[in-house]
């Protein structure tokens, strides 16, 4: 990517509900730089970042940590939690022990991230060895074959509502119960040539992010609203859930992910130590990769 593109940066958006306190108040075309919105699944904004057929996006965690070398991350924002967070969530057709014990887990696969979660989680915190495959996120034809079931997003939060009678653990709530940490879901990440080539468009963009992100928290009866009239549910449930969710990214939320990544790492899920860069006007401010522990 050169220095006299003409084209304007294109922008990787989720429509989870989990991002809506970010971007419901964020209106590209009143910025001077006239970014374009492109709306995908989060599997697909990985890999069209990845490939660079857009500049930056709301990615899983993952798959920064996959291709970190190529991303610098916006501060001060992530999807994170320290505690349940009530959208990825696995259910249990069978008791653990079992599901541990060789059991099948069908899983979503929508989200690295809550995928390596849940191997982090099976593995190293419980020692198990369940068999993983692939499946389409609908919970009954996933129970069908398998003894559990990883849901994420906005399926993972209709099928909660069900009175379906399975155990339920929130990934989220476990890797706190484990660790003591925050988790961080999912980051704003920007490929480095894009970063370096257009750095005014990229602050004029996380500005507009950011002050979205502030008047969410100021009054989040706009975002609970297009909750209830999008998907469902009660006012109840969507004000405790934006309550335990947090859209910042500071140095709890790094130290959390800096320990998944070293996880991910000792179980063969990632190839590389991950150093964590949040970019700045200045150039690229590195956190170094966790140290063992």
């Amino acid at each position: 990517m050169n220095h006299d593109r003409t084209e304007p940066i294109r922008i990787g958006r989720i429509d989870y509900t989990n991002v809506w306190p970010v971007f419901h108040h964020f209106e590209p075309e009143l910025l001077r730089c006239a970014p374009r919105l492109v709306r995908a699944m989060p599997a697909e904004l990985n890999r069209r970042l990845r490939e660079g057929a857009i500049d930056m996006a709301a990615i899983s965690s993952f798959a920064y940590g996959l291709n970190s070398e190529d991303y610098v991350l916006l501060p001060n924002l992530s999807v994170s939690a320290r505690g349940p967070v009530q959208s990825i969530l696995l259910f249990l057709k069978s008791p653990l022990e079992t599901v541990l014990d060789g059991g099948r887990i069908a899983m979503t696969t929508t989200s690295a991230t809550s995928v390596n979660l849940l191997k982090i989680l099976m593995e190293k915190f419980h020692g198990g060895q369940p068999v993983y495959e692939s499946a389409e996120p609908d919970l009954d034809s996933m129970l069908t074959h398998a003894d559990a079931a990883l849901l994420i997003g906005d399926h993972a939060i209709r099928a909660s509502w069900h009175h379906h009678g399975y155990e339920v653990i929130d990934l989220s709530e476990s890797w706190y119960r484990f660790t003591g940490m925050w988790m961080t879901f999912a980051v704003w990440a920007v490929r480095r040539e894009a970063a370096a080539a257009m750095s005014a468009d990229i602050a004029e963009i996380y500005e507009a992010l950011v002050d979205s992100k502030r008047r969410s928290y100021g009054d989040m009866r706009p975002v609970i609203d297009h909750a209830l009239r999008t998907v469902g549910g009660t006012e109840a449930y969507w004000k405790g859930y934006f309550e335990g969710l947090n859209h910042d990214f500071g140095s709890g939320q790094r130290e959390g992910l800096s320990l998944f990544f070293k996880y991910a790492r000792e179980l063969g899920y990632l190839e590389k130590d991950v150093a964590i860069e949040e970019w700045s006007l200045a150039g690229p401010v590195a956190t170094p990769a966790a140290p063992p522990q």
